[in-house]
């Protein structure tokens, strides 16, 4: 889809600061923009993550739905993301408090992946294809 310029991912986070600390040592990268109300990390070619703290997007929502601040904690969405070595991701994930969730395992589907949440509870999977 050639009209679709670039995809950017926003996570709705309850510290704004933590959750970008937590993202810059993932990444081992700093933000490429980190001003109130916004973080952003520039992960692939056309695809970037934001993160939102919840009281800014209640702002916008109002009452048209819930309050993200109420979701803390439950897995709302996954960052799927393919890689080049599995195992340095997965001792970075660690040395960087990310949460286990699921070690590096062949999966059905062809990837070998392994998953972690945030401090806020979304996912975050470590992917390589499966060599046959």
């Amino acid at each position: 889809m050639k009209h679709i310029k670039l995809v950017e991912t926003i996570f709705y986070v309850n510290d704004q600061q933590k959750s970008a600390e937590f993202y810059q040592s993932i990444f081992r990268k700093n933000p490429d923009l980190n001003v109130p109300g916004m973080t952003e990390f520039v992960i692939a070619e056309n695809c970037k993550l934001g993160l939102m703290p919840n009281k800014s997007i209640a702002k916008i929502l109002l009452d048209k739905l819930p309050n993200p601040e109420l979701g803390n904690g439950i897995p709302r969405c996954e960052l799927y993301l393919y890689v080049e070595n599995i195992e340095l991701e997965f001792e970075n994930a660690i040395k960087s408090g990310a949460k286990l969730i699921s070690s590096i395992e062949n999966r059905d589907w062809g990837d070998k992946v392994c998953y972690f949440s945030d401090i806020d509870g979304h996912v975050i999977a470590f992917a390589q294809r499966i060599e046959t």
